[in-house]
């Protein structure tokens, strides 16, 4: 089984840097954090997956409020620390009767840092690329049951192990667009017998100024239309030691959104589609997720 499972992940939740452009939503992106500065980023977001070929007709939700704060150590250095609250539940049809399994808490704790290693100023237009490098502690409780014994992993506020990720981001900025791409890795692993398949991640976004056509004097409030698209691919998990042959495979989404931007916050909302799933077996097909939330740097 693999709904949802995909979220909180670090590519939906990093921060944008400079908040009179827009950023990309559901990963990273290379502008910077300026030195001695914060940024503050809160999201919400809310899955569902009930594409069920198993004849158990599951249906997976789950809701993630999600607060984030950087700092820019200097002009290239920024570190990053993230704590999602989780709210998961999955009803299924079991022995002939509908059941509904639940959690909710504090989830699983990341800290990264990013760091700019390409840096091409112009007049109009900026392009960077920034590698980076993170940790996510096992924080979450990993051990809740209900009446029927241990929830499944997908319910469970935390994954009960250490994860390691990485990845590296890139921008290319002009007054009336920017675009951002992003290659990312997370190794997974094993707690309690569940060893969960490593992830692979290419994302790519659009963000393009509508309003206003024409810049004047001053710092303007803009609106940016945003197309995203992110490739994910999973590998299988494994039950003490054995392949899950019920799980992994790949998602191909497009994300439409918006975003209102000032110089110093940001309003934004995607959401993601999935054009394509190719996943093994039984797996659980996810039907949208539903982004939304703000960003602040001061």
């Amino acid at each position: 089984m693999r709904p949802c499972r995909s979220f909180p992940t670090l590519a939906a939740i990093i921060l944008a840097a400079d908040a009179v452009h827009g950023a990309p939503v559901t990963f990273n992106t290379a502008l910077p954090v300026g030195g001695g500065e914060f940024v503050v980023r809160g999201l919400f977001i809310f899955g569902e997956s009930g594409q069920d070929p198993s004849g158990a007709d599951r249906r997976h939700k789950a809701f993630s409020s999600i607060a984030v704060l950087g700092y820019g150590v200097n002009h290239k250095l920024a570190v990053f620390g993230v704590l999602p609250y989780v709210d998961k539940e999955l009803d299924m049809t079991l022995m002939g009767s509908r059941v509904n399994r639940a959690a909710s808490g504090l989830g699983d704790m990341s800290v990264f840092m990013r760091y700019t290693v390409v840096q091409r100023d112009r007049p109009g237009s900026t392009f960077r690329v920034a590698p980076f490098l993170g940790l996510k502690a096992p924080t979450g409780d990993s051990t809740r049951s209900d009446a029927i014994g241990s929830l499944p992993p997908s319910v469970q506020p935390g994954s009960g192990a250490w994860d390691v990720f990485g990845g590296v981001t890139m921008t290319y900025q002009k007054s009336e667009f920017q675009t951002d791409a992003q290659l990312s890795y997370r190794i997974k692993n094993e707690s309690g017998g569940f060893d969960p398949g490593d992830e692979f991640r290419l994302d790519g976004s659009l963000q393009y100024r509508l309003w206003p056509q024409q810049l004047g004097e001053g710092v303007p409030k803009f609106l940016y239309g945003v197309l995203e698209t992110n490739v994910v691919y999973r590998d299988r998990n494994q039950v003490n030691g054995n392949n899950d042959a019920n799980s992994g495979g790949t998602t191909v989404y497009l994300s439409p959104g918006l975003q209102w931007v000032t110089q110093r916050w940001i309003l934004e909302g995607v959401l993601q589609l999935p054009i394509a799933q190719n996943l093994h077996g039984q797996a659980l097909e996810n039907d949208y997720i539903l982004r939304a939330g703000f960003r602040f740097n001061f």
